[in-house]
């Protein structure tokens, strides 16, 4: 197992709450993560059809068992059980006797709000980013690669061929999930509208065009959607905000928080066949952005990201905003350093300069040299986890220097 970057904060949230729980998509490595972390706690799964009915028909034996508490594994399979824990908490609120993992965010966040509210740490963790990719002893090392083959801890684990992965995978959980949260009868077409979804990544989320194209109601394509953020596929990056006066758009756009997955349900199975596909650009956006979120959450951030279109078609990819400062940041796919990646990015820095301060560009594309341009910056995408995203004023450039000279030292 590689450690993960998320592993500091759930220790530190272990020795401060009675208990921890960590939520995010199937497969994302959430049990093996607590494992690790606390190997002395008992652990068993809820997903087991035995243990469930036990914790079902008799919530105290069951939660007897552990007198030193455990890892509850699944825990939104039987969410009435939380009510039963809530009652050991407020008995012996010892810090990190209990931890809690579920990939059902809805199910799992509305049950503890109901039973353990106060009383335990929620955190997220997603596939792995590019940082801890590259842990493991082998990994892609081309943008059309790493792109295909996405972030699931197993693949690289196990050394597996992602296209065989992801067709288990989308098979196995998520058409089972659906079935356990939603009436959702007709799976083909559900999986027809997961497709349509990563036909859409890093678009702006149309829900009356999404539902006319799968041939369902708009109300069925928001339930939809919501299904597919609820297990921690797809998430919405919000419209930015200012008092300018311009007529920005407002609408979401829609990312994927993996790209291996985008290119399965595309049909694309290998690098050759994503170096030349119309969305090439689309999907390289998508990971631009998700690296950034999944860095953020990492670190516990889960604000201050947004993204800028105004209807003149002046745009930015993603802003990360902090209180006085902002940093924006546009992918290009294309491997060759130009001032021209620059172009409609400059048009926004200029509508949202205040008081004669700049805000800093900061164009991640698919090349391979670190190029400074006054406060703008060429940044390529195997190095953009070498740099600190949870804030808005960081110096890339003082970073670079110092991460070189490390590199050199050792």
């Amino acid at each position: 197992m590689i450690q993960r970057d998320l592993a500091p904060i759930l220790q530190n949230s272990a020795r401060k709450w009675p208990s921890v729980t960590l939520t995010g998509s199937r497969q994302s490595g959430k049990t093996t993560l607590c494992r690790a972390l606390f190997p002395s706690h008992a652990y068993t799964s809820l997903e087991a059809p035995d243990v469930r009915a036990f914790a079902e028909e008799d919530p105290r034996a069951f939660l007897a068992q552990f007198d030193s508490g455990a890892i509850l594994d699944e825990v939104q399979r039987v969410p009435e059980l939380l009510s039963y824990l809530q009652e050991l908490i407020d008995n012996d609120s010892s810090p990190g006797r209990w931890i809690l993992t579920g990939s059902q965010n809805f199910a799992l966040l509305h049950s503890i709000s109901q039973s353990l509210a106060g009383r335990t740490a929620v955190h997220n963790l997603h596939p792995l980013t590019r940082g801890e990719t590259i842990r493991f002893s082998e990994y892609p090392t081309t943008l059309d690669e790493a792109l295909v083959a996405g972030s699931y801890p197993r693949i690289f684990d196990r050394r597996l061929n992602p296209a065989d992965w992801f067709s288990s995978y989308v098979a196995t959980y998520i058409e089972r999930d659906v079935r356990s949260i939603t009436q959702v009868i007709d799976l083909p077409t559900f999986q027809r509208f997961a497709s349509l979804c990563a036909g859409r990544t890093a678009q702006l989320l149309n829900f009356s065009s999404l539902a006319s194209d799968c041939g369902v109601s708009q109300p069925t394509a928001k339930a939809w959607l919501g299904i597919l953020e609820t297990h921690f596929l797809v998430f919405r990056l919000p419209a930015f905000y200012s008092n300018l006066r311009k007529r920005l758009v407002k609408m979401p756009k829609l990312h994927f928080y993996d790209t291996g997955l985008v290119c399965w349900l595309l049909g694309i199975r290998t690098a050759d066949q994503l170096r030349t596909h119309p969305l090439r650009g689309a999907i390289f956006e998508s990971w631009m952005v998700s690296e950034i979120a999944k860095h953020r959450t990492n670190a516990g951030i889960t604000q201050g990201l947004s993204f800028y279109r105004d209807r003149h078609g002046s745009e930015i990819d993603l802003i990360i905003q902090d209180s006085t400062e902002c940093r924006l940041l546009d992918a290009k796919s294309s491997s060759t350093p130009s001032s021209s990646l620059f172009g409609g990015t400059k048009r926004v820095q200029n509508q949202l300069t205040e008081s004669g301060k700049q805000f800093p560009i900061c164009v991640v594309y698919g090349g391979n040299t670190v190029q400074f341009r006054g406060i703008d910056s060429l940044v390529p995408w195997e190095k953009l986890h070498e740099y600190d995203w949870t804030t808005a004023s960081v110096e890339l450039e003082a970073m670079t220097v110092q991460h070189d000279k490390r590199k050199s030292s050792s």
